[in-house]
């Protein structure tokens, strides 16, 4: 077994409130996008781009999207999504995935959604091999039309993830995980 294999055994991410400074630097940042980029990508269309949100624009962001929250009408749990608000604050570095994803002649949109969220993976992972804890997220306002001028989204795009980065020394906690034999399985004749 290569130390990719155990790596990849025991991958677990960090839960964003655990995330203090360090985060990557500039370069470190563009080697994690570069890493983050090389994922499947049928018909190489790069249905997807990267775009760092500084902790000033995420501030702003932050009182944009509570604005939104309490001018929303019949908004189920508000104190829940504020919560999930308030998460795009905790961690030095934060870096949205965007798909780009439209239609194509002969490459579905799904496919390239999935491609989006294998960079999103490859964020994660990138990120750690620098030595960086990270975890990916969504939240109610990537769902949201009217949030979408506040999260810079062209026309057309979505956030496949808000993935944070940084460092933590909170020792990470297994989760149950599926039973190999009940999502694995060899199909007969």
């Amino acid at each position: 077994m290569t130390d990719l294999t155990e790596y990849m055994k025991k991958r677990r991410s960090s839960l964003s409130l655990t995330l203090d400074a360090p985060g990557p630097d500039a370069d470190q940042l563009r080697s994690i996008v570069e890493i983050a980029s090389r994922v499947p990508d049928h018909g190489k269309l790069g249905p997807w781009r990267f775009e760092l949100w500084p902790i000033a624009v995420r501030q702003k962001m932050h009182g944009e999207l509570l604005q939104l929250l309490a001018r929303l009408p019949d908004i189920d749990d508000p104190q829940k999504k504020a919560q999930a608000a308030d998460k795009i604050l905790h961690a030095p570095c934060v870096i949205a995935v965007i798909s780009t994803a439209g239609e194509h002649p002969k490459i579905p949109v799904w496919e390239q959604h999935l491609s989006a969220g294998a960079a999103c993976m490859n964020t994660l992972i990138a990120a750690n091999a620098f030595g960086f804890e990270a975890q990916w997220l969504t939240a109610w306002y990537i769902y949201e039309d009217q949030a979408r001028s506040i999260l810079g989204l062209n026309t057309g795009e979505q956030i496949a993830g808000i993935v944070h980065i940084g460092s933590s020394s909170v020792p990470k906690t297994e989760r149950p995980r599926p039973e190999i034999d009940s999502i694995f399985s060899v199909r007969e004749g």
